[in-house]
């Protein structure tokens, strides 16, 4: 939804740049990339493909992916780490993220047990094996790049009490005049971030974290949301929003500036870990098609088809917010998405893996769909609030865009093979 990586300055080409700046993805290109990916790869388009249970599709029990769809179905993503997966990972199409609140009588021991228990579900269902007291096992054979992210929120160190170790900038975003939050998107003591490319591995990953946490947690909100599936776009290509507009351009490439994304902290729990901000942003489709191309392109600052700066031609072109028209007015409008999304400091860019929703329409709407907004960076008060309050006063978008909901987690750092998430800051039992 948000352009809060773009800035003024110039950096080197990166591969991703290489990847995906040179000229830009046509929508025609990708799908051509797609299928000829799918077809390289030994794989089907659906199109292709025998129907679900006739004579001619594939065994289902004893086959766990048919021939050749291990290349998705089978990708496993280490969960091993000095930063967690699922942050710098490559986002996958499929989100289940989960916010739980403690039980009372959860303490610092009953903590320690959670985290146990979270970490040894996280290591197997990561690798395509069912947990020890999966009900449904047969479900968890496809990892299909599965990742399990978690956070701390603000108030679980009070109800732990160590309030002590609460990170002086972990606290909830100031109230900004446009949001309009819901409680049953808003907060949380805890969070689980499930994201896989497939979407039944996402929720069942997702329901087994949850039902392992019922004797110490209970979730105060789900959000589910989806992107591009594998083999829809090219690698790395920027995903679309429900308006249409491209969403997420500039991130910074964890490989080339992970110093924007993961902390470097004198505390041992965060060093390697990051700040996490969820917003639920509802996107007014219906009022959104009322305006047209021309419109929207003055809104975004953009050429909605191509991505492309108004003043530039691809994507990736840095747009000259000096620019002026024939008469004498500025061509990128100095409330359009792209300005107002922009500072001079390349440090303030944030790492955005959003993820778009659908939920059943209201009466009389068409639609109800929105954004689960979803950024990671090192430091929140230097990188995030800045941008935020920036978008907050003055942005042409926001008159088609509502903050619905919104939450805050410190992320701790990755783990190695027989340690346990948090243990830094909890413990070990």
């Amino acid at each position: 939804m948000t352009d809060t990586n773009e800035q003024s300055s110039t950096r080197p080409a990166s591969r991703r740049d290489v990847l995906i700046g040179a000229g830009g993805v046509t929508l025609g290109a990708a799908a051509a990339w797609g299928v000829g990916a799918l077809r390289a790869a030994g794989l089907q388009p659906a199109a292709d493909a025998p129907f679900p249970g006739t004579s001619g599709a594939p065994q289902s029990v004893g086959h766990k992916t048919g021939a050749g769809a291990g290349a998705f179905g089978d990708a496993v993503v280490d969960c091993h780490g000095v930063n967690q997966a699922g942050i710098a990972t490559s986002p996958q199409g499929f989100l289940v993220l989960t916010a739980f609140d403690l039980a009372a009588s959860t303490d610092l021991a009953r903590m320690r047990r959670l985290m146990r228990l979270w970490t040894e579900d996280i290591e197997r269902l990561t690798t395509g094996a069912a947990t020890i007291t999966d009900t449904e096992p047969e479900l968890a054979h496809l990892p299909a790049s599965l990742t399990v992210t978690v956070g701390f929120g603000p108030t679980l160190f009070d109800k732990l009490g160590i309030a002590d170790k609460r990170p002086s900038w972990l606290a909830q975003l100031p109230a900004y005049p446009i949001d309009q939050l819901r409680d049953e998107f808003t907060g949380g003591d805890l969070v689980v971030q499930v994201c896989s490319d497939d979407p039944i591995t996402a929720t069942h990953a997702a329901r087994v974290l949850a039902k392992e946490a019922k004797f110490f947690a209970t979730p105060r909100w789900t959000q589910q949301g989806s992107r591009n599936a594998p083999g829809v776009t090219a690698p790395g290509a920027t995903m679309r929003n429900h308006f249409g507009q491209l969403d997420g351009t500039r991130n910074p490439d964890p490989a080339e500036e992970p110093n924007l994304i993961f902390r470097k902290d004198s505390e041992r729990w965060l060093d390697g870990g990051s700040s996490m901000v969820v917003r639920r942003i509802h996107m007014d489709l219906d009022r959104w098609d009322e305006i047209d191309v021309p419109a929207r392109d003055i809104v975004l600052g953009r050429t909605q088809a191509t991505g492309a700066p108004l003043t530039g031609e691809k994507e990736f072109d840095e747009p000259d917010l000096e620019a002026r028209g024939e008469l004498g007015f500025p061509i990128i409008d100095v409330a359009a998405h792209i300005r107002r999304a922009r500072t001079d400091d390349g440090s303030q860019r944030i790492l955005r893996r959003p993820y778009n929703y659908v939920e059943i329409p209201d009466a009389g709407q068409i639609s109800n769909v929105g954004l689960v907004f979803i950024a990671f960076q090192a430091d929140l008060q230097h990188q995030y609030l800045p941008l935020q309050a920036q978008l907050a006063e003055l942005d042409l978008l926001n008159q088609w865009t509502t903050p619905i909901g919104s939450a805050v987690f410190a992320i701790p750092r990755g783990f190695a093979p027989g340690e346990v998430l948090g243990e830094d800051l909890f413990g070990r039992e």
